[in-house]
């Protein structure tokens, strides 16, 4: 069996895409079912954050384990198949493997280095663990994924690579600020309780907001997290002897539009598959609070906005209305001009199209080059440095255009379209889910700005990698390398108990036919032929099965337990046997210690 791992990022797909494949907890539950059920996949885990979707499963064949778990991402998301595979990738064995790790250390994150991934990683274990569908594979890839995590996080700098999504969120929001002064007294709103949300109100509350109000459908959550802010709060108080009068409190989800009338912050992440703030909704919220501009600036900005539309409905009609008038040249610039200046009529440019309507093809040839290169001397007959088939192709072409479109269309370019200035914003807003919480209309509104999980991918896009990061990735190889060779020892091991029981039922059924024949032997006589040879059969398979432990470890070596099992003949189902054992024992002492932790809890009492 080997690790395979089918999915798309923020690195393979647009946000709009993993937005729409974003998967509830239901769909990952059932997606976890689905997926071990199939033929392929023995064990299975989803990692589903704000900008991934990965199915990692134990599979005995590639080819039709990468058909079946696109297949079920494709059917779990909503999205067709043929739709989504564009997006995805994947990862066998080895390459899965260092995927998985490099993910832990935030190495593919959208922001280098977050850490915050790491829970992420843990809660999808815990998931798989709750539903039986993770098994040795899954368990030993995800806690080793985690240990690998956290040492890339305890002895590089990774962190000064990047920062966790919603201090990256929060700093855009800043705009060029510093987030503990730009945060200072403001009134924060919290939409959602999970680990996310969890994150930005203890975030806020250290950049000394004065209030965080937290809405969230499961109120219990929502007050506990209340609690935890407001415990937090008081131990930093009474650690730095002052009081920072953070106020939280729980509000209900139907209080939402009210609360947006008061926040000054408000971050959203949930789980919900539609949008929780709509472009009304916060514009009602908004609305009284926008400072109005000075007339001086808005009537400028009235009349540059009206004077670019005028021109853009001028623009698309030249062939049939004429030209908004624009001022003659000045006299050193129409020098050596082949029109009469005086017969032309006022409101024409000089360079523009009715001023050659019916010229003549020297004159017309004349006219473009003077347009195009400066003032030209008629006396030369043309542009400096033309020849004569230069000039006719001009004139043919000119010619050409004259007797298709009437005129020669004007040279000039657009004039910059002046926008209005936008009103100082009232009301950050941080988009953390995926799918959206916030629709993408409230771009619009004046007052308002809003940094989503799309503008966070282009504000990352070009991010400094710090030095360390290189570190983590040696880490990663070295840990990947580590990891592998530990589990091909592992996957030779049942082999090798499987033969050493063969050898221990070998040397007890000699023994036995030794007895029937020479019953009448010593106690004495009888230990010493039976450790006599029980040595032997050790020293015979001791440097074959350390070598063949040694040799399976090292890539490829996965086909010495096969050679061993068919040199000695082993019977499969004896080595399968021995494998279930193993994980039945480990799987036992996970439960006692896990029994264990719980007593010493109810010993210690409630905290």
């Amino acid at each position: 069996m080997s690790l395979l791992v089918v999915g798309l990022s923020h690195r393979s797909a647009p946000v709009s895409m993993l937005d729409r494949a974003s998967l509830s907890v239901e769909a990952q539950v059932k997606l976890l079912q689905d997926t071990v059920a199939a033929e392929p996949a023995s064990e299975a885990a989803v990692l589903a954050t704000c900008n991934r979707i990965e199915l990692y499963a134990d599979v005995d064949k590639f080819h039709a384990g990468v058909a079946e778990l696109s297949t079920l991402l494709a059917q779990h998301s909503g999205v067709g198949l043929e739709e989504l595979t564009p997006y995805l990738y994947v990862h066998y064995e080895d390459r899965a493997v260092h995927h998985m790790f490099s993910v832990a250390c935030g190495l593919d994150s959208m922001v280098v280095g977050e850490g915050q991934v790491l829970g992420q990683i843990k809660d999808a274990l815990a998931r798989a663990q709750e539903l039986h569908t993770a098994g040795r594979l899954m368990n030993d890839v995800f806690q080793q994924s985690l240990r690998v995590g956290k040492r890339a996080h305890t002895e590089t700098g990774i962190d000064r690579a990047g920062q966790s999504l919603v201090t990256f969120g929060l700093e855009q929001l800043a705009a060029g600020a510093p987030v503990d002064s730009w945060a200072q007294g403001k009134k924060a709103l919290i939409i959602g309780a999970g680990s996310m949300s969890s994150l930005a109100a203890a975030t806020l509350a250290r950049a000394g907001v004065a209030e965080i109000a937290i809405a969230n459908r499961t109120a219990d959550r929502a007050e506990r997290l209340v609690q935890i802010l407001t415990e937090a709060g008081n131990a930093e108080n009474a650690e730095n002897a002052e009081n920072t009068g953070l106020s939280a409190r729980a509000v209900p989800m139907g209080s939402v539009a009210d609360e947006l009338t008061r926040a000054d912050i408000v971050v959203s992440c949930t789980g919900a598959t539609g949008l929780v703030l709509t472009a009304d909704a916060i514009a009602a919220g908004v609305e009284g609070r926008v400072a109005r501009q000075p007339e001086t600036v808005r009537a400028g900005a009235v009349g540059a906005v009206e004077a670019s539309a005028h021109d853009a409905r001028k623009a698309p009609t030249a062939r049939t209305t004429p030209l908004p008038p624009a001022p003659m040249a000045a006299t050193s610039t129409d020098e050596d001009c082949p029109l009469d200046l005086a017969s032309v009529p006022s409101g024409f440019s000089v360079m523009g199209e009715a001023a050659v309507a019916g010229m003549d093809a020297a004159t017309l040839e004349q006219h473009a080059a003077w347009a195009v290169s400066g003032t030209v001397d008629r006396r030369q007959g043309g542009r400096r440095g033309a020849g004569p088939e230069a000039d006719s192709e001009l004139i043919g072409a000119l010619a050409a255009t004259a007797a298709s479109a009437g005129r020669i269309p004007e040279r000039r370019r657009p004039e910059p379209v002046a926008e209005p200035p936008r009103p100082e914003p009232v009301l950050f807003l941080l988009d953390l889910a995926m799918p959206r919480d916030i629709d993408a209309a409230t771009h619009r509104i004046p007052g308002v700005r809003l940094v989503d999980i799309e503008a966070l991918a282009e504000a990352s896009a070009d991010a400094p990698m710090a030095a360390d990061v290189d570190q983590v990735r040696r880490i990663v190889s070295d840990e990947v390398a580590a990891f592998g060779a530990a589990q091909r020892a592992a996957h030779i091991t049942p082999t090798v108990v499987a033969l050493r029981t063969m050898a221990a039922d070998v040397v007890a059924g000699e023994l036995a036919r030794l007895e029937g024949r020479l019953p009448g032997l010593d106690d004495k006589h009888r230990a010493e032929i039976t450790q006599t040879v029980r040595r032997v059969v050790d020293k015979l398979l001791h440097s074959p099965t350390v070598r063949v432990k040694q040799l399976a470890a090292e890539p490829g070596g996965a086909g010495y337990a096969d050679a061993l099992r068919t040199l000695f003949d082993l019977d499969p189902e004896t080595v399968a046997s021995v494998s279930r054992a193993g994980e039945s024992t480990e799987k036992n002492a996970k439960n006692a210690k896990s029994a264990q932790k719980a007593g010493d809890a109810e010993n210690r009492g409630p905290a």
